[in-house]
């Protein structure tokens, strides 16, 4: 049964205000819905639907986004920081008990970084087409094809990239969802959102400020022999929390090396690739995702292991 989104609030997060969406009723267990760049919460429109009859659904539009607030210093989009503002929100809604998080691309950056720092709050990771830190530094230092295509990175961390990606009516962010719209995903609704979201006072800098508060970034240039621009050891990056990794193998910018070996950082992992999508495969087949993520969460994580599903979208 589909619950519709009915509830728009903020919180107060440490000094900052989020906005959010929810659905659900708020004695269901929690699921927090973190969003990618350049997003906002209703990119989880479909799967807040699909689970509002049995989860308190809640989707904030993160720090630097859309109708939340979005400090000026760059340092303030810091990792550690930005788990923080998701620890502080989480508290509000998840009363003492452990919850699910589910993120895509910067969204599940964050959530990995949660998850490491906090694996007692956590009862279910899910990650969409976003790398382990462990996984992208390899990746960037050892494969040149990965090297090269993070070099994006660079290019939004420029101090014009504003400038450039506003641009006749935001047209390089609109390129970044060209499969969904191939896919005849990018509605009305969801274009009209995201336009909104872009055009709010101080969203695109606070967007481009996230790459721009990163340690862990590519070497310029495709010169694989380089490294990284931080190094962490793997012991500060090991995730202890049963995790589902939703993975569409057409991603361009993170490339399928970046889910092999993900048991080095992630015990329980499963980890289930589609053939046949990209990175915003949540946008792309929402049903698809939702049916994953509804048979993980319904089975027992207990002893799972690390598994890897092939599924030809």
């Amino acid at each position: 049964m589909k619950v519709s989104v009915t509830r728009f609030g903020f919180a107060q997060v440490g000094e900052l205000q989020w906005h959010y969406a929810a659905a659900g009723h708020q004695d269901e267990p929690l699921i927090l819905f973190l969003h990618g760049f350049p997003e906002y919460w209703g990119v989880w429109r479909a799967q807040i639907e699909a689970f509002a009859s049995q989860f308190h659904c809640v989707a904030p539009d993160l720090t630097g986004y859309n109708l939340s607030s979005k400090p000026k210093e760059v340092a303030r989009y810091r990792t550690a920081r930005l788990v923080d503002d998701v620890a502080a929100f989480a508290g509000l809604f998840r009363q003492k008990r452990k919850f699910t998080l589910v993120a895509h691309d910067w969204g599940g950056a964050l959530a990995w970084a949660f998850a490491i720092k906090h694996p007692e709050q956590l009862d279910r990771l899910i990650i969409i087409n976003a790398v382990h830190p462990g996984a992208f530094q390899r990746e960037v230092a050892r494969n040149p094809a990965q090297a090269s295509a993070s070099q994006y990175i660079h290019a939004l961390r420029a101090p014009d990239a504003e400038i450039q990606y506003a641009a006749d009516d935001y047209a390089l962010l609109w390129r970044s969802f060209a499969e969904v719209e191939a896919a005849g995903q990018l509605s009305p609704e969801l274009r009209a959102g995201l336009r909104s979201a872009w055009s709010q006072e101080g969203t695109l800098t606070g967007m481009f400020n996230w790459y721009r508060a990163m340690r862990l970034t590519p070497p310029r240039g495709a010169d694989a022999s380089a490294e990284t621009s931080t190094q962490y050891p793997d012991s500060a990056m090991m995730v202890k929390v049963p995790t589902l990794v939703l993975w569409g193998l057409r991603d361009h910018a993170l490339l399928p090396g970046c889910v092999e070996g993900l048991e080095q950082w992630v015990p329980d992992v499963t980890v289930q690739t589609f053939a046949d999508y990209g990175h915003w495969i949540s946008l792309e087949t929402p049903d698809l995702v939702t049916g994953a993520m509804r048979a993980w969460l319904s089975g027992s994580s207990d002893g799972a292991g690390s598994a890897t599903a092939v599924t030809a979208g």
